[in-house]
């Protein structure tokens, strides 16, 4: 996952909170007008606040169906959601008495909220506009008559008495709502700035294997040239007379031969782990016998307990055989192997001009954190130098072949890897895709 795809995840997370804190605004509001015109008589311009109270749950309901279906979340965003917010308290507080309002003190909540969501200017910004729209509240705003509504001798302290409860109220209010959104909001930075960490993580590891892959690849490169001359060399001592007449010295032959084909061999993997390999390992066959002898192959080199092997190709077709894909297979059959010594079950078909090759086990199926980092490197719970770089392999050579691998867990136990790529490749007419 990329940085910005992280920051977008987290701007979504944070708009839901904003939605959230909208709805309790929402409900609060109508508690409030509720109360004040019922236990305290009040006469409230109530179809002016409850236009207000509508036109934020519209807003509301947009916010949600955007957070909800992915949509990108920028910053400006956020400042503009705000602005909504800041907006509506306004509005309500010029129908309201303005500034005299006791809840005038609800535009902290704004002011704090976009402190820790949104950039420094734009913090500012709203800094710059929720003290216009206090100062705006202090000269025009819609009295609401309390004065004449509280009547005799105490009337000013009775007045003062409303308008310290009503301070109260609010300050639990935004005291309650500050410290619970701005607790998840933070919990919300603390997983991105975690995701980052473990993206950097990440990108180190994937670039330590790229560096081994160049050296690798370079040293496997600068070998094959005398190893093809010493083949050469070898084959043509193979058949002098001189040679052939001396079983001693044929003997020891035969084993440099061998010896030889195995240091061929180890540099034809070095090729592979970087995602190349040689040409010279390709042969003409078809693609159900190319699949047959790679499960013969691995079944008799490996002797597993038991092999449920079905090939369902039902178009046969001539192909050149890919060493690297045979390669990338074998170190699947490998792992379930590996999970499951009691069974391993092998499916082969090809859809839609993709060949799809399964790989079922028994085994314990992947934890959750192995399938979140599938085909990443040291994704794996082996202890051991290594872990996990088979299948970091096997996903890179599928993506450059066009194709790619994925594992899930089989509700009835074990796992499935799946493995895809286009039948393309491995046709008479593709260009090398190896070399």
């Amino acid at each position: 996952m990329e940085a910005s795809s992280i920051q977008e995840t987290t701007n979504q997370q944070n708009l839901l909170l904003l939605v959230a804190l909208r709805w309790v605004a929402v409900v609060g509001q109508v508690i409030t007008i509720a109360v004040t015109a019922l236990s305290f008589h009040i006469v409230l311009p109530i179809p002016g606040m409850a236009c207000v109270l509508m036109a934020l749950a519209a807003a509301n309901i947009v916010s949600f169906y955007r957070a909800a279906n992915g949509a990108t979340i920028s910053n400006g965003e956020l400042f503009v959601q705000i602005l909504i917010d800041v907006s509506a308290l306004t509005l309500q507080l010029y129908l309201t008495g303005g500034a005299s309002n006791p809840f005038v003190g609800l535009f902290l909540i704004q002011v704090i909220l976009g402190a820790v969501l949104l950039q420094p200017v734009l913090s500012w910004s709203l800094v710059a506009v929720t003290t216009g729209c206090f100062v705006l509240l202090t000269v025009c705003y819609r009295d609401i008559g309390l004065a004449g509504h509280v009547m005799g001798p105490h009337a000013g302290a009775a007045l003062v008495h409303l308008h310290r409860w009503g301070a109260l109220i609010a300050f639990i209010l935004a005291a309650a709502l500050q410290v619970l959104f701005v607790t998840r909001i933070n919990g919300n930075l603390r997983q991105r700035d975690t995701r980052v960490a473990e993206l950097r993580q990440q990108t180190a590891e994937e670039a330590h294997i790229v560096r081994m892959g160049l050296l690798a690849s370079g040293a496997a490169h600068e070998l094959g040239s005398p190893l093809a001359t010493l083949s050469v060399i070898m084959n043509d001592w193979g058949r002098m007379p001189a040679l052939s007449a001396n079983h001693e010295l044929g003997g020891e032959l035969g084993e440099m031969q061998t010896a030889l084909a195995r240091c061929k061999e180890i540099v034809s993997r070095m090729l592979l782990a970087v995602g190349e390999t040689r040409a010279e390992g390709a042969e003409r066959t078809t693609l159900v016998q190319f699949f047959d002898q790679i499960v013969e192959d691995w079944r008799a080199s490996r002797a597993p307990a038991r092999v449920d092997y079905l090939n369902q190709i039902r178009a046969d077709a001539d192909i050149v055989s890919d060493a690297m894909i045979k390669q990338a297979l074998l170190n699947v059959f490998d792992n379930a192997l590996e999970a499951s010594p009691a069974w391993v079950g092998i499916e082969v078909a090809v859809r839609a001009h993709l060949v799809v090759v399964k790989v079922h086990d028994k085994g314990p199926g992947f934890a959750p954190e192995i399938l979140a980092r599938f085909g990443k490197p040291y994704a794996s719970t082996k202890q051991r130098p290594g872990r996990g770089l088979g299948l970091f392999l096997v996903t890179n050579v599928l993506r450059k072949l066009g194709g790619n691998v994925v594992g899930r867990n089989n509700a009835e136990g074990g796992a499935t890897v799946t493995v895809r790529f286009p039948i393309g490749v491995l046709s008479l007419g593709a260009p090398d895709a190896a070399v």
